[in-house]
C-alpha cells in the first residue's frame, strides 16, 4: 500500500513538471524571435536542451542511487522553477538560451522518476508503473501547450512564469507528501569514476543493446515529431492550428496506451514481445504517413504511430530495469536517457535538412528503417540473462 501511493504521489509530482514544460513549448519560437533571433539560430534553443539532458542523465541517476531519489528529485524541480523564471525574465536571446540549458540540467531527472519506479513496483508490474509515469508525462504534454497558448494572448512571458509556480508549488509539495523508497538499495562500495561506471555497464550485452535501440528509436521518433507540422501544412495542404490537434490526438492515445493497457499487456505477452510489436508498428506507420493521400488517411496513419511508441517506451525502460544492478537501477536508466538525448539533438536537424533538401517523404522512410534496425536488435535480447535472477524471472514471457 505504501508503494502505491508514492507510485501515486510521484505520478501527479511529474504531470505537474510536464505540464510546466509543455505550457512554453508553443511560445519559444515566437519569444526567441521577439528577441532578436533569427529562425536558424532558434534550433540552438532545443540543441542546448537535449544536450544538456545526456550529461546530466546518468550523474543525476548516480547521485539518486548514492544519497537517495527524494533529495534529488526535491533538488531537481528546484532548479526548474528556477529555469523557468530566468526563461520569462530574459531580456535577450542569450539569456534564453541558458535558461533552457538550466532546463536541460533540471529535467534530465526522468532517470530518478524512472528509478523510483523501479524501486515501488515489483517485477510483474514495472511495466505498467512505467508506463503510468509516460501516461503522465503524455498527458502534460497535451494539456500544457493548450494552456500555454491560452496564457500566451496576454503576455509571451506569462507562460514560463506561470510554469516556474507551477514548478514551485510541485516542489513544496513534495517535499511534505514524496516518500524515499523503502526498497531503494543503497551502493557500499567505493565509488568509481563515471566513465568507468559507463564502461562497465555497456559490458553486459542486454544493457548494449537496450542503450542502442533507445537512443535510435528516439533519433526515429525525433526525426518526425520535428518534421511533423511541416508534413500536414505542406503535404496536406492543413494549417498549422491542425498540427497541434494532431500532436494532442497522439498525447490522448499515449495516455491511453500508457495508462490503461499496457499493464494488462506485459502480463499477457511480456515486455520483449511490446517492445518488437510497438518499434515495428512505428516504422509501418511511419513508412505510411507521407503516402496517406488524404486527411483521414492521415489520422488513420497517425493511430498506429502512438500506439506503437505507448508500447515500446514503457516496456523498454521496464528491461533495462531488469539488466541493472539493484544498487545502480538510477545510473543505468540514466545512460538510456542520455541516449534517448543524443537521438533528439541528431533526430531533428537531420529530418529538417533531409525534408527541405532531399524529399518530403525522406525523413519519415529513412526513421522507418531505424525503427526496423532497432527491432532487430531488440529481438535478440534475452530478459532472462539478465544479471539479477529476481528480475530476470518475471521477464521471460
Amino acid at each position: 500500500m505504501k508503494n502505491r501511493s508514492a507510485l501515486l504521489i510521484l505520478i501527479v509530482i511529474v504531470f505537474i513538471d510536464l505540464l510546466g514544460f509543455g505550457m512554453v513549448i508553443p511560445v519559444m519560437p515566437i519569444y526567441a524571435e521577439r528577441l532578436g533571433a533569427s529562425e536558424a539560430w532558434v534550433g540552438i534553443l532545443s540543441a542546448v536542451y537535449a544536450l544538456m539532458q545526456f550529461v546530466f542523465s546518468p550523474i543525476w541517476g548516480r547521485f539518486s542511487d548514492r544519497i537517495g531519489r527524494r533529495p534529488v528529485l526535491l533538488v531537481s524541480i528546484a532548479m526548474t522553477a528556477i529555469a523557468f523564471a530566468i526563461y520569462g525574465a530574459a531580456s535577450t536571446f542569450w539569456v534564453l538560451v541558458a535558461s533552457r540549458a538550466f532546463a536541460g540540467i533540471a529535467t534530465a531527472n526522468i532517470a530518478i522518476a524512472r528509478a523510483f519506479v523501479a524501486d515501488v513496483t515489483t517485477p510483474e508490474t514495472r511495466a505498467r508503473g512505467m508506463g503510468l509515469i509516460g501516461a503522465a508525462f503524455g498527458l502534460g504534454f497535451v494539456l500544457g501547450p493548450a494552456l500555454g497558448g491560452f496564457l500566451s494572448q496576454y503576455a509571451l512571458s506569462l507562460p514560463p512564469y506561470v510554469a516556474a509556480a507551477l514548478a514551485a508549488a510541485n516542489g513544496v509539495a513534495a517535499y511534505f507528501v514524496l516518500p524515499e523508497p523503502e526498497e531503494r538499495a543503497v551502493r557500499e562500495q567505493a565509488r568509481r569514476g563515471r566513465f568507468v561506471e559507463f564502461l562497465q555497464e555497456m559490458k553486459t550485452p542486454g544493457i548494449r543493446r537496450l542503450v542502442v535501440v533507445y537512443g535510435v528509436s528516439v533519433l526515429a521518433f525525433s526525426a518526425m515529431e520535428a518534421t511533423y507540422a511541416l508534413l500536414v501544412t505542406k503535404r496536406y495542404g492543413l494549417e498549422v492550428k491542425h498540427a497541434n490537434y494532431l500532436f494532442a490526438y497522439i498525447g490522448v492515445i499515449l495516455v491511453v496506451v500508457q495508462g490503461g493497457l499496457i499493464g494488462r499487456l506485459t502480463r499477457a505477452v511480456g515486455e520483449k514481445t511490446l517492445l518488437l510489436a510497438g518499434l515495428v508498428l512505428q516504422a509501418g506507420a511511419l513508412a505510411a504517413l507521407p503516402f496517406a493521400g488524404t486527411t483521414v488517411g492521415l489520422v488513420l496513419a497517425t493511430a498506429p504511430l502512438a500506439v506503437g511508441s505507448g508500447l515500446s517506451q514503457p516496456a523498454l525502460s521496464s528491461l533495462m530495469s531488469r539488466f541493472a544492478r539493484r544498487d545502480d537501477q538510477g545510473g543505468t536508466l540514466g545512460i538510456g536517457e542520455s541516449a534517448a538525448a543524443i537521438g533528439r539533438v541528431v533526430g531533428p536537424v537531420s529530418g529538417t535538412w533531409t525534408f527541405t533538401n532531399v524529399s518530403v517523404a525522406f525523413p519519415y522512410l529513412w526513421a522507418a528503417g531505424l525503427m526496423i534496425v532497432s527491432a532487430a536488435i531488440g529481438a535478440v535480447v534475452r530478459p532472462a540473462d539478465a544479471p539479477n535472477k529476481e528480475l530476470a524471472d518475471a521477464g521471460t514471457a
